[in-house]
């Protein structure tokens, strides 16, 4: 196994982490609710009278962050992610990934984040589910085709 040492990020890895641990029990403590971002998109579809609100807020939050930190951040800090797949992949990549947050009842960051800080068996179990999925993936892609 070889690291890419040019896109070997640890810092700015450990502080997204904290980020999003954080954010997570806050949320969870404030709300009452598990931060699973696929739980926050499916309670739009249908949306519920009251619910709709702070839903729309996180995701535009979600979505305007990369846009803000490229505002304040400096330079050198802002790599930009090289994906190599076409749109068609990725599209079909996002698909797989929509029905496995429906089979598994929860996305990675529910289960992976909240559930695992629970000590939630169900979590564990998905989201070992979701690594092994993973993994085997990388292999069949980077190896077998």
């Amino acid at each position: 196994m070889n690291i890419d040492w040019a896109h070997f990020t640890p810092w700015s890895s450990l502080s997204g982490g904290i980020i999003l641990g954080v954010a997570s029990a806050l949320f969870i403590l404030m709300n009452g609710r598990v931060l699973g971002i696929s739980g926050i998109l499916g309670g739009l579809l249908p949306p519920k009278a009251g619910d709709t609100f702070w839903r729309l807020a996180f995701l535009a939050g979600m979505f305007a962050s990369p846009w803000i930190f490229k505002l304040l951040a400096p330079a050198e800090l802002i790599k930009t992610p090289q994906i190599d797949a076409d749109l068609v992949i990725l599209i079909i990549a996002g698909l797989l990934v929509g029905i496995g947050t429906r089979y598994g009842s929860g996305c990675t960051s529910g289960h992976g984040v909240c559930g695992l800080s629970r000590m939630s068996p169900r979590s564990l179990v998905a989201t070992l589910s979701f690594m092994a999925a993973g993994f085997l993936t990388v292999y069949v892609v980077r190896h077998l085709i």
